[in-house]
């Protein structure tokens, strides 16, 4: 079965036709212009017959909604795509869903635990390490501290923030 990569989420109707107005959640949401399909929880697949722009959402109409009734009750649903329908990366970037789980190593090779989840906080993100027994570690998406991204290789190599080792 094809992994489903969470992009977006419904937050309202938009009008009596049907559309659904829905947040993008993705760093790329211009993606939402070229796609042919939404997949709803549960597996319920949309057929996309127009998208665009309205301030900051996406206002999506499809085949299968036809009326304000049909969308409300797809409010606050998530919406996703297939990974392998997702946009083309430029060479350094990857998308969360394949570091999640990788172990992390600091420059001497030991393990600081797993990558989390990344976070963003405006400037640049924080990747998430956490590790069993242990607090969480914190560490700025900046490539002073970022050394080696490799989801080929199984792994990534940071190095690691002096306050880290304050706190412990």
């Amino acid at each position: 079965m094809d992994r489903e990569i969470v992009i977006g989420k419904i937050v309202a109707p938009h009008g009596v036709r049907g559309d659904i107005r829905i947040l993008p959640l993705t760093d790329k949401p211009e993606q939402f212009l070229d796609l042919e399909y939404l997949l709803l929880p549960g597996g319920k697949k949309l057929t996309i017959k127009s998208a665009r722009f309205h301030k900051r959402m996406v206002l999506i109409t499809t085949k299968e909604i036809t009326d304000m009734n049909q969308a409300e009750l797809l409010r606050d649903k998530e919406v996703s795509i297939y990974a392998e329908d997702l946009p083309e990366l430029e060479e350094e970037e990857y998308y969360v869903a394949d570091l999640i789980g990788l172990p992390v190593y600091d420059e001497e090779g030991n393990k600081i635990g797993t990558f989390k989840d990344s976070l963003q906080t405006g400037s640049n993100d924080v990747y998430l390490v956490t590790a069993p027994g242990k607090k969480d570690v914190l560490i700025p998406a900046l490539k002073e501290y970022v050394k080696l991204i490799s989801p080929a290789e199984g792994k990534i190599v940071v190095k690691m923030p002096q306050w880290v080792d304050e706190e412990e």
